[in-house]
Order: C-alpha cells, then structure tokens, then sequence
C-alpha cells in the first residue's frame, strides 16, 4: 500500500503557486507549437507558415480549453451549470474533460481554416504524437493532485489518498500506461510508408476510446459516462478508418 502525501505545487513564489497539472499544458502547448514550427521549415504541411502555426496554436488553445471545461459541466458536473455558473471561468479550479478538449480543438481548426489553407489531416497526423506524450504526463499529473482516483482494492499496489476512503487503483497511472503505449504506437506509424492522411489522427482515436472504456472499469470517478463517449469514439473512428482504408488517395 502506498500512502499519498504528494504536494501537487512545484514551486511557490508569494502567492503564485506552479502546479505540476498546470506544467503539463505549458509542456503540452510548448511540444504542439515546436512540432508546427519544424514543420513549417521542412515544408512538411502544405500552406502551413510561421505566421499560420502562430494564429493556429491560439485556436488551439482555446478551442481545446474552453471545450474541455464546457464538456467536463455539461456531462459530468451538470449541476453547477444552474447552481454556481461563474465556476465554469474558473479553470484554476481544475476539471477538463479529455473528450471536450479534443472536440474544442477540432472546433478551432474549423475556425483557423477560414483563414488558411490548411488541410485537417496534414496538422491532426503531425500533432497526435506530442498529444499522446502530454496525455501521458497529465495522468501522472492527476495522480500527483490525488484526483480521480480508482476503485476501492486490496491488491498490494493500491494507494490510500488523503480525504478518500478505502485503498484504491492507482486508475490514473493505468491511464497514464495506456497514454504512453498510444505514444509508442503512434510514433512507430510516423515512419511507416505510404500511410493515408489521417490514419494517424483516426488510429488515436480509436486507441483511445477503446482503452479509456478499459481502464475505466477500474476507476471510480465518472467511470460510466467516460465509458460511454469513449464507445462512442471508438464507433465514429471505426468508421472513418474503414473509410480512409477503401479510398482511393
């Protein structure tokens, strides 16, 4: 059994506190923006400048922020949309839901191609891979704050956290695992020829949802409706890959 007593702040200077679950989307921001950047030098995206992965990344970052808080009240704390509602600009508070931030990004690259000339596919392929990685380092981040915590157990491993009765699954570190694997996988399909545009971004989604609806079996906090849009992604991932297997480009 191991005992939590994890202080989730990095650093505190006066009344600024750096936490590490706040790093994680400075490292995460920081790997996107670097991607884009290398990109656009070795002319890797069609259309994609400096200036382009610029205005890009600012859709990104609110697409990806504001979905995510929508989504994580919407669907997993509806009650304080009626109860509280200036919660929701609080995101210093925490809840982000992984299903909305990504749904937001997509809504911000709808937003960004008004503007550029940008295929979908050509930034989704190229950003899943340092996507995965901050995913990774986010549930390690979740275990280091001591939230959303797994299900009550007694195997050797389990973890007692503070204010939580029961020892549970370390269900954040099973997520994290399963982050790093989609990593490991995604990154070997960098190199693999001839592979269609967006089978990167279409193999992401479907590994994920069909991982998520897994490990959530072992978690305790919104297990069921994790499980249910993550089924859901596995379906219209499917799809799409089907898809993009029987087209002719």
């Amino acid at each position: 059994m191991f005992i939590h007593n994890l202080n989730p702040v990095l650093l505190k200077l006066g009344f600024l506190e750096i936490r590490y679950y706040s790093l994680v989307y400075i490292i995460g921001f920081l790997l996107a923006y670097f991607v884009l950047i290398k990109a656009v030098k070795s002319k890797k995206v069609k259309n994609l400048t400096k200036a382009a992965a610029e205005d890009f990344m600012v859709y990104l970052i609110l697409g990806s922020i504001i979905g995510g808080r929508l989504f994580h009240f919407i669907f997993f704390n509806p009650s304080v949309i009626w109860t509280d509602p200036l919660e929701i600009l609080f995101i210093w508070h925490g809840g982000i839901s992984f299903h909305g931030g990504l749904i937001g990004a997509v809504v911000g690259y709808y937003f960004f191609r008004k503007k550029y000339d940008v295929k979908f596919y050509d930034l989704a392929d190229l950003l899943m891979i340092p996507f995965a990685f901050t995913l990774f380092l986010g549930r390690i981040a979740n275990f280091i704050n001591g939230e959303l915590w797994g299900t009550v157990t007694n195997v050797n491993w389990c973890v007692q956290f503070q204010g939580v009765e029961g020892c549970r699954h370390p269900s954040q570190l099973y997520e994290a695992a399963k982050n790093l694997v989609i990593f490991g996988v995604l990154w070997f399909m960098k190199d693999m020829k001839k592979l269609k545009k967006g089978m990167i971004f279409w193999s992401f989604v479907l590994m994920y949802g069909l991982l998520r609806f897994i490990v959530n079996f072992w978690r305790d906090v919104d297990r069921e409706m994790g499980q249910i849009l993550s089924l859901i992604m596995v379906v219209i991932a499917v799809y799409f890959l089907f898809k993009l297997k029987n087209s002719k480009n």
